[in-house]
């Protein structure tokens, strides 16, 4: 079901693969019109969260030498969407209306933080202490 939901929507055109119980899929975003294009990749497999890299553009070099944040992995730059454990995303969820939409809304606040070093969109970030 998540693959023809992928497939079928135009907020995550693109092309993947479904094989067994794992899922790759590979779409465009543009978090505004004037922003760059990036090439998401989401992989899910049947009873593990899904999560999403950013492919293209190197994350990295926009960064400019700094830290990228609020990723749960530098390389390759793993989108922090949500935090697990917390049931924020659970498997009976459709990743075209929570994934996908949260990495736009991850991507407009990058696109954010590389302009003024300051990161709006909340969350607990990896490493850091809550207070």
């Amino acid at each position: 079901m998540q693959y023809s939901l992928l497939r079928s929507r135009s907020i995550c055109a693109g092309s993947g693969t479904l094989r067994q119980e794992r899922l790759r899929w590979d779409f465009e975003v543009e978090p505004t019109p004037i922003a760059r294009v990036y090439l998401a990749r989401l992989s899910y497999r049947l009873g593990r969260p899904p999560r999403v890299l950013i492919v293209r553009p190197d994350l990295g070099k926009l960064a400019k030498g700094r830290r990228l944040p609020h990723v749960y992995r530098q390389e390759p730059p793993t989108l922090c969407l949500y935090l697990p454990k917390t049931r924020e995303w659970t498997a009976d969820m459709r990743l075209v209306d929570t994934v996908v939409p949260w990495t736009y809304l991850w991507l407009l606040y990058f696109e954010d933080w590389l302009d003024t070093g300051i990161w709006r969109g909340g969350g607990v970030h990896p490493g850091k202490q809550r207070g």
